[in-house]
């Protein structure tokens, strides 16, 4: 049903103006602001959708256009009755969904359902505020306009985009590979990146080089310099040999201070928040996932309840944004704010305007509504998580209008015959834009050598001791979630309102997973997506998918037609799919360089059941198969199956000894004698089946385990769910079974007690 919060009147006869919002957490926050004529009204997000068991897309020959279907979302008929109830009897309806394209469907459908019941179309307005303040809102009902069908029309391609990878890729999956797949025409690239990233670590080989250090002392301070050159030039050194080679030779000159240069240097602050941006430093200095940062930043843009619990206030702007911009009333509340709090110096000279590169900006970027509701006065009335979240956007907006930090910066070299050593050193004199905000990397000042103050050209040094060290280059870094979306983001992957979504689906579909936080694509993934780009490159690629993004872009600005895209996107797709119908290969099988240790044919990785596994490619006739594990290069090593173990019993049924296996649902204890005897002990249920009087087991199946009576086919006794030890009141059977579809029942099959709620 459409939700209504305190303020939103829906009883109230005098009321002749309806507002749609988008999410129920919104009502009590803007209700504050509107007089007695105002509804509100709530759509629980989308209400339509193209339909789910089919594809909904189809072609128009005559006027060669794309058609689509939309229906109802479960549970939305009575949202959508109730609205149009209300909007019935008002003189205006105004509908102020989130101001995006995922915003601005649901704003068109929700107007397609109330042109039904009010025939003047002229009542129904499109209202859009960046932020849940009075002005804005008021700003918002002023400034209202129509439904932008270029938002619509992009919102469209892109559904129907994934609607056709979906329908048309996903079951070549499950006859190429294995059952339940799915395929997502960026989610996909997404795992493209990981994969990549993976045979990039594989393929590294590491490099040794050696740093020379040499210590100094000046009176009664220490000076750390490296070897900077030999006979002008940047020595590789490679080896201990070379290295102990450059310590000998210092060892025989003699050093003075040749050249000291000293600058100031300039940290500029940082932008204010986008999302991706707010995504990554949540997830590097707050650690929360970019999932648990977007539900955390829409309740902060919704309204949270501070000092009056009964009143929500809005925080922050928009928090879906790719854009930089600040309004001039931030900016202007900013400045005022930063000169009285720090002082004059603090701010810059100029005023500091951000923007960036092909951002839609439609909104501001991610910012405090009022930067005088400092962290501290949130801090006390909402959850810890919250308060950190806002804590980092305000200091990073406040920072974004300071002046620079300065650094004073020495360079030392010190010369001794054919060689030259060197010292920087690095001191900050004016916090500035630091004294808000600090960002990660800004940490390698603090690592900077700190150079003497008697330091001075021509002074003679002699070295008290020299190190050597040894390095190796890394292999790059596997994509953490903040990594990731930086990554995607520069190539022009996703947009703000998809990351969050992109690294979920990734990880629930089973392609990539998490180790020590860094994403890792799984067999199942790597096997995925080399099917995809050697079958379907033309669709699963980089430049291909960044160029859908902007071609997206461009519908939503009214640059492109909405199915001039469409039909050169589905074009693609059906003669790649064509190609490899023709192709008519089978499964899809990767062949490993292992000998089965059974008939030494070839290894092949297979899947099944939700898991991976070696199979010998001599099946059927030969049935050996193997878990299996790869090392960091990615080397495949079989996995030793555990030896069954003897237990002290015998099998009721031939005597033979017992022994504890492990299956592919897990451990259990069956008869040696197998296959003779294929006897396996069940545990059982304390109570007898209430239907025959017999043994109730604990029976194991794909999906889990269930208890049933041993008696089957004859007895269909079976049950999931909580057991309650209570007597049904009914029949007296000795329990009661919960579950999440059924609810507290009996037990027996055969009474049809169900207890009332």
């Amino acid at each position: 049903m459409a939700s209504h919060g305190k303020g939103s009147r829906p009883n109230d006869t005098s009321s002749s103006k309806l507002i749609v919002v988008e999410s129920p957490g919104k009502i009590k926050t803007i209700a504050k602001f509107l007089d007695k004529s105002f509804r509100i009204a709530s759509t629980v997000g989308h209400i339509k959708d193209l339909p789910e068991k089919k594809l909904g897309v189809a072609f128009n020959d005559k006027n060669n256009a794309i058609l689509l279907e939309y229906t109802t979302l479960d549970g939305k008929q009575s949202v959508i009755t109730d609205i149009c109830k209300q909007a019935a009897g008002c003189d205006e309806i105004f509908l102020a969904s989130d101001p995006d394209r995922e915003g601005e469907i649901i704003a068109w459908h929700i107007a397609e359902e109330i042109s039904k019941v009010v025939k003047d179309k002229e009542k129904i307005h499109r209202i859009s505020f960046n932020e849940i303040t009075k002005p804005a809102i008021l700003e918002g009902i002023k400034n209202k306009r129509q439904i932008d069908m270029g938002k619509v029309a992009s919102q469209q391609a892109r559904r129907v985009l994934d609607r056709w990878v979906g329908y048309e890729v996903s079951p070549l999956l499950w006859r190429k590979i294995t059952k339940g797949l799915s395929a997502g025409r960026v989610q996909s690239v997404a795992v493209l990146l990981t994969c990549n990233r993976e045979q990039e670590i594989r393929e590294f080989k590491p490099e040794e080089s050696w740093s020379i250090n040499v210590l100094f002392t000046i009176g009664k301070e220490s000076l750390l310099t490296e070897l900077y050159k030999i006979k002008q030039k940047i020595p590789k050194i490679k080896t201990e040999q070379e290295a102990l080679a450059a310590i000998e030779k210092i060892s025989k000159e003699r050093f003075s201070v040749t050249n000291i240069t000293e600058k100031d240097r300039l940290r500029n602050a940082l932008p204010p928040f986008m999302t991706s941006t707010l995504q990554q430093d949540a997830y590097n200095k707050l650690g929360f996932a970019v999932e648990r940062t977007m539900s955390l930043a829409q309740k902060l843009y919704e309204g949270v309840p501070l000092s009056d619990p009964s009143t929500p206030e809005a925080l922050i702007t928009y928090m879906r944004t790719d854009s930089l911009r600040i309004s001039d009333t931030a900016l202007d509340d900013a400045k005022e704010f930063v000169i009285s709090h720090y002082g004059k110096e603090f701010y810059p000279s100029k005023t500091n305007i951000y923007a960036k590169a092909g951002a839609q900006d439609a909104h501001e970027a991610i910012r405090p509504i009022s930067v005088k509701i400092s962290p501290d006065k949130v801090t006390p009335y909402v959850d810890p998580d919250l308060a950190k979240l806002y804590k980092l956007i305000w200091q990073r907006f406040v920072s974004s209008q300071m002046a620079p930090a300065k650094y004073f910066q020495r360079q030392v070299l010190i010369d001794g015959g054919d060689i030259t050593l060197k010292a920087t050193g690095s001191t900050l004199v004016f916090e500035g834009c630091l004294a808000a905000y600090a960002a990660e990397e800004e940490s390698e000042e603090e690592q900077t050598t700190k150079i003497p103050k008697a330091i001075a050209v021509g002074i003679e040094l002699t070295p008290k001791e020299t190190t050597k060290k040894q390095h190796f280059t890394q292999p790059p870094a596997r994509y953490t979630e903040a990594t990731l979306i930086k990554e995607l983001e520069k190539r022009g992957i996703g947009r703000p309102s998809t990351f969050s979504t992109i690294l979920s689906t990734i990880q629930k579909r089973g392609y990539v997973k998490k180790v020590t936080k860094r994403f890792q694509p799984t067999e199942l993934g790597e096997t995925v997506n080399t099917f995809l780009v050697q079958n379907l490159a033309d669709i699963f690629n980089v430049s291909f998918t960044a160029t859908m993004e902007e071609d997206l872009d461009k519908i939503a600005n009214g640059e492109m037609q909405r199915d001039a895209v469409l039909f050169e996107f589905y074009k693609k797709l059906k003669q790649d799919l064509t190609a490899l119908g023709e192709a008519n290969t089978g499964k899809t099988t990767i062949l490993t360089e292992l000998d089965c240790p059974q008939c030494q044919k070839k290894l092949a990785i297979r899947f099944g059941k939700g898991q991976q596994f070696l199979g010998c490619t001599g099946f059927p006739e030969c049935s050996f198969t193997s878990r299996f594990t790869r090392d960091d290069q990615g080397n495949i090593q079989l996995q030793e199956r555990e030896a069954p173990q003897t237990i002290d019993e015998k099998c009721p049924k031939c005597s033979s000894p017992m022994i504890a296996r492990v299956g592919r649902f897990g451990p259990f204890i069956a008869c040696s004698g197998y296959p003779g005897c294929k006897y396996i002990k069940q545990e059982e249920f304390p109570h007898p089946c209430p239907t025959c009087g017999g043994t109730i087991g604990k029976k194991t199946w794909k999906k889990g385990t269930f208890w049933g009576c041993n008696k089957h086919p004859d007895c269909t006794v079976a049950f999931t769910g909580e057991v309650h030890e209570t007597p049904c009141p009914k029949c007296n059977a000795p329990f009661l079974i919960n579950t999440p579809k059924t609810g507290l029942k009996c037990v027996n099959t055969k009474c049809t007690y169900v207890a009332k709620e």
